[in-house]
């Protein structure tokens, strides 16, 4: 049975001597399985919903917003490991098991981008588009569209798109592989080659962490921002890094305290940590608003042509409410809250916050995606279609956190010989 016990002069806790997940993730991947199926039938009637036959196109939608949503967590929990192992930190030692776990989800959300793959021609008009001078005739495309689609032919073609994301996918796992496997390699050696591993594992993700920003930049702008042919950011991919590190530190914050129910979380994680993680997470809350407004107002005071048309999509047409409550959901209500010292540390509210920032990135992703698509462009209408955003993605998300947990439980989830044990296995101090 897992026990702790307290020195009379040191204070120290000790570890329990089982290390490897609660039985009660079990339960979780139990749950989060019956939730998939459920959502997954309420998607199957939705398509059938209006009548008209199966409504295939906010299918495809939405199961692209569930894409980029579980691709943020396992490409951005390698991303954040990679970061962990760079900048060092206690922090690391209570996140670098659940990193490694969202890390290894990279074959489920691959299945995903094959759907995708297999149906380009449904949501990229570039793709769609074969004979642009026909299509402008008929008036399918305008001149603006055909423009920005001969010009970006050379990038924005079914085999660059294809080839691309093999070859994101294929560094990503090569990370992901190497990684973890030294990880593991790790835990067999003393304490006494700490200092060497240390070394080896920045030495590999500092270059690691460069060429990650570069693909997932790449995997952005192929995967969302060409839903518009027409639409240029030098920024973009820098706001879906920012993106990925704000729902991964609230995914992970989600399963740290959840854990702590439980040994070995329960005696590891201390109020300093989690308060330590909370104010992480709200340095990227802001990152992430100054990104986003920092482009709106750039591109909206040179009212340019070619750029503005993008936002005109997103905020005319009864989107402007959708923005409103992105703004609020997305930034306004975790950065109001994170302020707070008291929530960040307090268990149950600091989950709060987080699950909330999961669900807001979600609805962020919605403001990104639907405005592409020219029935939805300046006219935002309900339809039982749209409601596949959020039933498509559930199932989705819910899938990827049943096999999330079934790779928690392969391994111990704490690292023994990491050099920062000994000062979190102390007392907290009485001014924490």
């Amino acid at each position: 049975m897992a026990h702790e016990t307290h020195d009379a002069n040191t204070h120290t806790k000790q570890l329990p001597r089982e290390l490897g997940a609660p039985e009660f993730v079990n339960g979780w991947q139990r749950s989060a399985l019956v939730v998939g199926l459920v959502c997954m039938v309420v998607a199957a009637g939705l398509g059938f919903a209006d009548g008209r036959g199966f409504d295939v196109d906010h299918v495809l939608r939405a199961w692209l917003l569930g894409l980029m949503l579980t691709f943020g967590f396992a490409v951005g929990g390698l991303a954040l490991l990679m970061v962990q192992y760079v900048s060092g930190g206690k922090w690391g030692l209570l996140l670098r098991r659940p990193l490694e776990a969202m890390s290894r989800t990279l074959p489920l959300v691959f299945i995903y981008w094959l759907v995708i793959a297999l149906s380009l021609k449904k949501l990229y008009l570039w793709a769609a588009v074969t004979d642009v001078s026909a299509a402008l005739k008929s008036g399918w495309i305008n001149e603006v569209q055909a423009h920005a689609i001969e010009f970006k032919r050379p990038m924005l073609n079914t085999g660059a798109f294809v080839w691309v994301s093999l070859a994101c996918f294929a560094i990503w796992g090569f990370y992901t592989w190497r990684l973890n496997a030294l990880s593991l390699k790790r835990d067999e050696e003393t304490l006494a080659t700490t200092p060497e591993w240390i070394k080896r594992m920045e030495n590999i993700s500092g270059p690691g962490i460069v060429i990650y920003a570069i693909t997932m930049s790449a995997a952005a702008i192929y995967w969302v921002m060409s839903l518009d042919p027409t639409w240029y950011s030098s920024v973009y991919g820098l706001l879906f890094l920012v993106g990925q590190a704000y729902q991964v530190l609230a995914f992970s914050i989600i399963v740290v305290i959840s854990l702590s129910k439980g040994e070995p979380f329960k005696t590891i994680l201390r109020q300093t940590e989690q308060h330590d993680l909370g104010s992480f997470t709200f340095a990227f809350v802001m990152l992430n608003i100054y990104l986003a407004f920092s482009q709106f107002l750039i591109i909206w005071s040179g009212n340019l042509p070619e750029e503005i048309p993008w936002y005109l999509d997103r905020v005319t047409g009864g989107w402007g409410v959708i923005i409103t409550l992105d703004f609020i959901f997305h930034w306004l209500i975790p950065f109001t809250l994170l302020l707070s010292r008291d929530l960040k540390r307090n268990k149950k509210r600091l989950v709060l916050v987080c699950q909330w920032m999961v669900f807001a990135k979600a609805f962020d992703l919605f403001w990104l995606i639907e405005p592409n698509f020219k029935d939805a462009a300046r006219n935002l209408h309900f339809s039982w279609g749209i409601l596949e955003y959020a039933a498509v993605p559930a199932a989705m998300t819910a899938f990827w956190v049943a096999y999330f947990c079934m790779q928690l439980k392969a391994r111990p989830l704490v690292q023994t010989n990491d050099p920062h044990l000994a000062e979190i296995l102390e007392a907290e101090h009485a001014h924490a």
